[in-house]
């Protein structure tokens, strides 16, 4: 993606400044091919998706009774999570009367992603937002349904439980 980003810039960004000196005498002709930054537009065209890390709020896809979870830490490594991982997060919004309070600290793992996740056979899995399914340290779900689609990468994590009550698996 950056090396795309970096060759489209880079090539969008020249010009030609034109020629330098006196051409009187018929002397040579100079120029100079100046590189220009992107602009603001074309950075802000290009939205880079990138891994789960701290302080990312992800929509909660079960009927735990959290809507809106933001992540504290992930559990995968120093980058971030990707699908099927583990976090720990805080729950910043709940439905009333539900199972899971605003500023509970839960687990959850992640069942929809924005960063593009290749597969074996040459094809990518992208989703248009993040999203987890809360569970306990165990890794057992709190919840009793899980809405949306929901990738069958899930499968490999061992995460079956979900895949079981998804509605739609992709």
């Amino acid at each position: 993606m950056a090396a795309f980003l970096r060759s489209k810039c880079s090539s969008v960004g020249r010009a030609l400044v034109g020629t330098l000196g006196n051409n009187l005498y018929g002397g040579v002709n100079l120029s100079v091919e100046a590189v220009t930054r992107p602009s603001r537009s074309d950075a802000v065209c290009q939205q880079i998706r990138t891994f789960i890390q701290m302080r990312t709020n992800l929509k909660v896809v079960d009927n735990s009774g959290a809507k809106r979870v933001m992540c504290i830490q992930s559990l995968r490594g120093k980058k971030g999570a990707r699908l099927g991982d583990m976090i720990i997060g805080s729950v910043k919004e709940a439905q009333p009367r539900g199972k899971v309070k605003k500023g509970d600290v839960v687990y959850g793992v992640v069942v929809r992603a924005a960063m593009k996740k290749g597969r074996s056979d040459g094809s990518e899995v992208q989703f248009d937002d993040n999203a987890i399914v809360i569970v306990n340290n165990k890794g057992e779900l709190i919840g009793t349904r899980v809405f949306g689609p929901v990738p069958h990468e899930l499968r490999k994590k061992k995460h079956l439980k979900i895949l079981a009550l998804a509605e739609h698996i992709v």
